[in-house]
């Protein structure tokens, strides 16, 4: 588990299933995420993926919630899809996150990002992590930039304009 001033970040469980889908069903979330909202299946195997992730790497997807109130506030993390995509990026984990529209514009995606990051040069290897970004998502790129990630290449994605975002780890 992690800890910021404001959140708590644990890895995700089956009881997560009806917040997690509350928030993939949404277009407002989709929109720069694969464009259609998810179905209750769909979502479901994101779960499930994302608890086999954990069995598999030493890193996936984490339930963001308020530390106060426990009430969920979205999904964080870092990963590693095998994407297709040029330049690969199939050596570095690939950071990502997601707020539910309810907690967006407080920042909790950034302080989430740089628990998960903190963690992350903590306990990973990791010279580099990497993120996607749609051009279209202003929001994920401000945030992108404030948790120190910098643009390092411009691609397609399934067809679609995206950014790649670079950070170096940063040794103390």
């Amino acid at each position: 588990m992690i800890e910021t001033e404001r959140l708590r970040l644990r890895r995700v469980r089956p009881d997560d299933y009806d917040a997690s889908y509350a928030m993939w069903s949404d277009p407002r979330v989709t929109e720069f995420i694969g464009g259609l909202p998810s179905t209750r299946q769909q979502t479901w195997m994101r779960l499930l993926g994302g608890i086999g992730h954990w069995t598999a790497l030493p890193y996936g997807p984490l339930v963001v919630e308020e530390a106060a109130t426990g009430t969920f506030v979205g999904e964080v993390g870092l990963f590693h899809f095998k994407r297709d995509i040029a330049p690969s990026i199939d050596e570095f984990p690939e950071a990502g996150w997601v707020c539910s529209p309810a907690m967006q514009g407080r920042g909790y995606a950034t302080e989430a990002m740089q628990g998960v990051l903190q963690w992350a040069d903590a306990t990973l290897e990791a010279p580099r992590i990497v993120a996607i970004i749609s051009e279209a998502n202003v929001a994920s790129i401000r945030v992108a930039e404030k948790i120190g990630f910098r643009e390092c290449a411009r691609t397609t994605f399934n067809g679609l304009p995206v950014l790649l975002f670079e950070r170096v780890r940063t040794r103390s």
